[in-house]
């Protein structure tokens, strides 16, 4: 845990603006670089800081383990459920334009939103059960 004045408040002030960026990177990974794993690996990075600069517990109060696990259940489920509901559709899993027959465009871009996101939630609950598991942390 970092006891400088000056890093808690500068670093805390990068929290957010990481975060957002992180939202960004997935919002935007269809349509050029970035997408579900690079945006889960920055989200996992500003809680990483926030635990170096906080402290592992005053991060465990804000992320729960209950909430990490849960996320990276979620994150699992929306990948697959999202194949599973093209093969109930009648096409492949992950065939995304099966979603929506009469505008197959849109269902391309609702597919591939839905798994990336559920593979940034997967890699951000990931890095942060590492990390807490090389940090120490008990549940």
């Amino acid at each position: 845990m970092s006891e400088s004045v000056v890093l808690r408040t500068i670093g805390g002030m990068l929290i957010p603006y990481i975060l957002v960026y992180g939202l960004y990177v997935q919002m935007h990974g269809e349509i050029g670089p970035g997408g579900g794993f690079q945006a889960g690996v920055l989200v996992a990075a500003a809680f990483i800081l926030h635990s170096l600069l906080f402290g592992p517990t005053g991060t465990m109060r804000l992320l729960p383990r209950w909430f990490i696990d849960l996320s990276m259940s979620l994150g699992v489920l929306l990948y697959i459920g999202t194949g599973v509901v093209c093969l109930l559709q009648g096409g492949y899993f992950l065939e995304y334009s099966v979603l929506d027959r009469t505008d197959p465009a849109a269902a391309e871009a609702l597919g591939i939103t839905l798994v990336e996101a559920g593979v940034g939630l997967t890699v951000a609950s990931v890095i942060l059960t590492i990390v807490r598991k090389v940090q120490g942390v008990s549940p």
